[in-house]
């Protein structure tokens, strides 16, 4: 793999730090502010909506911009919003800088992507994509417990400065190892980009990844609640039990990145009957410590074993146009995880009990293979229709 490839990783690290640590920090920040623990929860759903429009919005405007002004623009807006955050004493500034960082971010998502795969062969896509997705997975096992000790201790302002410096730290990296003055290969033309938009396989491909991704989330969502309300287990035996998820995970993309470039469809319909019959047995045992722990294990591997192939499936369908594709199938990856909470918290709030989340994931897990399935079909009916006509 080349180095730029590994410096992707460290700024996707840095930035989903800030993703992933406010779910720590709620209390401090609600006090700190003024406001109830909802209204700063909001903070997270502020930046879900950043992510949400901020690739394919980002990846058209910058489409001429060479791959390595893209990432350092996008990561210097990155860094001056969490100084503005950690600066200002109002929660609507606050919640301002969250949405637009939000926005550079998946903006970097896009980039990043493409900017990976096409320093590697075509064979080699999964796995690139794999050390550049590994990065969000290690800011969950990693940087999401650093992140909530650094704001308990020193304040939640002391935690924004941190993820300030790490994408600092990585933009020096990333000016390293990705150079060049123009664009890093032929520029498709948005006209072209909104052609291979238009592919039905594309979109049974992004229907997989919001599946997918939701399928794991919204059992994940709920995770700490069911081990301590329906496993029994003390709250302060929870943090193990999700850092065994986090190993899983790890384990998961490393498998994923190896299988995915070889055996794509095989990886996805793997990965997700692999969702699927834990989710049912996590249902069927979440009374249980010692199985449920073993599960929650099976969710992550599972559960990320796919993330390679969801990523780099869309470079093989989108062609020559792949940058809109790929921003795309970002905000593919938030629908999964901005949904499959709001479900899970609709089946707890109807009374139905925690391990509905997992039955709630089976079912979804159940929609993602078929949504594979759909998209060898319409990859076929593609293929046939490219076919050339030979007349006897």
């Amino acid at each position: 793999m080349p180095l730029a490839v590994y410096m992707l990783g460290l700024a996707i690290f840095a930035q989903g730090t800030s993703e992933l640590m406010l779910a720590g920090l709620l209390p401090e920040m609600a006090a700190d502010l003024g406001v109830s623990v909802p209204d700063a929860g909001l903070l997270i759903s502020a930046f879900a909506i950043g992510m949400l429009a901020g690739a394919p919005v980002l990846a058209v405007l910058t489409l001429r911009w060479p791959h390595r002004r893209a990432l350092l623009v996008f990561l210097a807006l990155f860094v001056a919003m969490h100084v503005a955050g950690a600066l200002t004493p109002g929660y609507g500034v606050l919640f301002a800088t969250r949405v637009a960082a939000a926005f550079v971010y998946a903006g970097f998502w896009a980039v990043a992507a493409v900017a990976a795969v096409g320093r590697v062969p075509a064979d080699a896509r999964a796995r690139a994509m794999g050390i550049v997705a590994g990065g969000l997975t290690i800011a969950g096992v990693v940087g999401l417990p650093a992140g909530t000790a650094i704001g308990q201790h020193l304040g939640w302002r002391a935690a924004f400065w941190t993820v300030a410096a790490l994408s600092a730290l990585s933009m020096v990296g990333i000016a390293a190892t990705i150079r060049g003055g123009g664009p890093a290969g032929p520029v498709s033309r948005v006209r072209d980009e909104l052609r291979a938009m238009a592919a039905p396989r594309l979109w049974a491909a992004y229907g997989t990844t919001a599946l997918s991704v939701g399928a794991v989330l919204v059992t994940f969502s709920y995770l700490g609640a069911m081990l301590t309300d329906t496993t029994g287990l003390a709250e302060r035996w929870v943090p193990a039990v999700l850092a065994l998820y986090g190993a899983g995970s790890f384990l998961g993309i490393a498998v994923g990145g190896r299988t995915s470039d070889g055996h794509p469809a095989r990886t996805l319909y793997a990965g997700n009957a692999g969702v699927v019959a834990v989710s049912v047995l996590l249902a069927l045992t979440a009374g249980s410590p010692v199985p449920a722990i073993a599960l929650v294990f099976l969710l992550g591997a599972f559960g990320f074993v796919t993330n390679p192939a969801l990523n780099a499936r869309v470079f093989a369908l989108a062609g020559d146009a792949p940058t809109l594709a790929a921003a795309t199938n970002v905000s593919a990856f938030n629908v999964g995880i901005t949904v499959a909470p709001w479900l899970g918290g609709l089946a707890i709030g109807a009374g139905l009990g925690y391990p509905s989340t997992a039955w709630i994931g089976a079912g979804l897990g159940a929609a993602a293979i078929g949504t594979v399935a759909l998209g060898q079909v319409r990859t076929g009916r593609a293929a046939e229709a490219d076919r050339p006509v030979v007349n006897v």
